[in-house]
């Protein structure tokens, strides 16, 4: 079985078309994983989170939430976080759910000092991700989708950087089996332009090029890859 972890709801304009994260994330993988889902909202206080054993693997989603909050919520998922970690599991956290997991084990996570990253960025890997089980056998340099204003500034003690874009220099990183990806691979074109269509107004006050962005806006294949060989690992 693989958890998906749900830590925000996706904008309503867009979860009216595409659903919510954990169908986005079950439609990128696809037959990548033939086994059972299942899906955890850690927010809520009154839910059990599942056991770390209790699954192949866990993938923790996004959030409009900012681990700075440090809500009581976040700090339960962290404190799980660690446990699972500790006992080798596989985790996939999604840009919330990759500040959250160095935040868990560590690192240390702030609102961004270069800005707003979204839209289709370039992602750049770090000479170790070539001998990485995930990202060895992607491009060193592919697309990815983003849209996040926090970024992880300090990695966890041990933890290997595995890649970098413009605006974020931790832009992904493992530890142990642990994965944190600060873009989103389950993220395709269209979901894409409907974030910057919905954000327009804060991206135009901020200066940033909103026309252009959602022109350049495309699917990512490479990332979407990147979580289907997460599913295929764990299978």
């Amino acid at each position: 079985m693989l958890i998906v972890l749900r830590t925000g709801d996706a904008i309503p304009s867009v979860a009216l078309r595409r659903g919510e994260f954990t169908r986005w994330i079950q439609d990128g993988i696809g037959d990548a994983w033939d086994g059972r889902w299942s899906e955890v909202d850690v927010r809520d206080m009154s839910a059990e989170l599942p056991h770390p054993m209790a699954a192949a693997g866990f993938i923790v989603t996004g959030s409009s939430a900012s681990v700075t909050e440090r809500a009581p919520w976040m700090l339960r998922a962290e404190a799980w976080l660690r446990e699972a970690t500790a006992l080798d599991r596989p985790i996939l956290g999604i840009c919330f759910g990759h500040q959250l997991l160095a935040q868990a084990l560590g690192g240390n996570v702030v609102k961004n000092p270069r800005g707003r990253e979204i839209g289709t960025v370039k992602v750049h890997l770090d000479d170790g991700a070539v001998r990485d089980h995930l990202f060895g056998e992607l491009p060193r340099a592919f697309h990815a989708n983003a849209t996040h204003i926090d970024t992880v500034d300090e990695l966890p003690k041990n933890a290997e950087r595995l890649a970098t874009t413009a605006l974020d220099r931790n832009a992904a990183f493992r530890l142990r089996r642990a994965y944190g990806v600060q873009f989103h691979p389950e993220i395709d074109g269209e979901l894409m332009r409907g974030y910057l269509h919905a954000r327009k107004e804060v991206i135009v006050a901020e200066g940033l090029p909103h026309d252009d962005m959602v022109q350049t806006a495309q699917d990512a294949p490479h990332a979407i890859n990147l979580m289907k060989k997460f599913a295929k690992k764990v299978r």
